[in-house]
């Protein structure tokens, strides 16, 4: 009897490329994997796997099998989606948000799922935007938060709130109290995000539109890394205005007024354009509901 166990494993086996990723996608053992492929080769009389490489090999008819079984996977997940209550529906859902949402208002956003849905699992991972993408793209997560650079088909967009972000260093670190142009920052030590970063792709390019590149740069890509050398007073750099008003108002930080002012960030709930099942729409409701980016969980010494 073929069992969705056993799919599951030749899918992953493919997909990953070898059973010891595999298992742990599967949150079971190697032994257990193995044993699934053997099950099906002694049901269907042939190899699935070529044994004789390294890497987990399909076989010609493994090749022939594998678009099959990712079908009967789909369709029965699809079928306990539809069918099941939220109150009942089991599922394992992966969510990936940027640390700017990990920081803010992830947790009210998790208990509004886990209040529709009890059952389900979540599994919350912190990335930079392009790795969130990335994971996506390759199916190892359901549904990102993030800043809203993928202009592609093969995404479901929801438009959550931006974040509007200023220029801020230490009350001590200038003196300048007046207006500076955007192309003086180069008498700065200026502290940026990488481009692995939505925001810092974002940035990057309108700085190079606005011909102002900082000539002494560091690149952080951790916010809390970024808030920290700046408290330090190591120069300036760019944080999210709502967020921060705590260490502003504590004169830990001040803002600068430099010109042009920097554009707001757009942040959206985004999800693979083939999933159409409830829960995803749901989800994307209850980010919308939640989105905050000004209550921030961690405020550094």
């Amino acid at each position: 009897m073929i069992t969705f166990k056993q799919m599951e494993a030749l899918y992953w086996i493919s997909e990953l490329g070898n059973f010891e990723l595999a298992a742990q996608k599967l949150h079971t053992t190697q032994s257990a994997v193995s044993k699934r492929i053997n099950e099906l080769e002694v049901i269907f009389g042939m190899s699935i796997f070529d044994r004789s490489r390294r890497s987990a090999r399909l076989t010609e008819k493994g090749h022939e099998l594998l678009p099959m079984a990712k079908e009967l996977i789909e369709l029965r997940d699809k079928t306990i989606e539809c069918m099941a209550s939220p109150t009942v529906l089991h599922k394992r859902f992966r969510i990936g948000v940027t640390e700017l949402t990990a920081l803010t208002w992830l947790p009210n956003l998790v208990n509004l799922i886990k209040q529709n849905y009890p059952k389900i699992i979540i599994e919350s991972h912190v990335e930079l935007s392009s790795v969130l993408f990335e994971k996506m793209d390759n199916d190892l997560l359901d549904f990102i938060i993030a800043p809203d650079v993928q202009k592609s088909l093969r995404f479901k967009i929801h438009t959550l709130s931006t974040v509007e972000n200023a220029w801020m260093c230490t009350p001590d670190y200038t003196e300048n109290k007046d207006t500076i142009e955007l192309r003086d920052i180069s008498q700065f030590n200026v502290l940026t995000q990488g481009t692995p970063s939505g925001t810092g792709l974002i940035y990057d390019q309108w700085l190079a539109q606005h011909k102002s590149a900082p000539s002494q740069t560091l690149i952080s890509h951790n916010l809390i890394t970024q808030i920290g050398l700046t408290l330090s007073g190591f120069g300036i750099t760019y944080l999210p205005l709502n967020a921060m008003s705590s260490l502003i108002e504590n004169n830990q930080l001040k803002v600068l007024n430099i010109v042009p002012k920097l554009p707001a960030i757009q942040y959206a709930a985004i999800h693979s354009s083939d999933r159409n099942s409830q829960i995803y729409q749901d989800v994307a409701d209850y980010a919308q509901q939640t989105c905050d980016f000004s209550h921030f969980l961690l405020t550094p010494c």
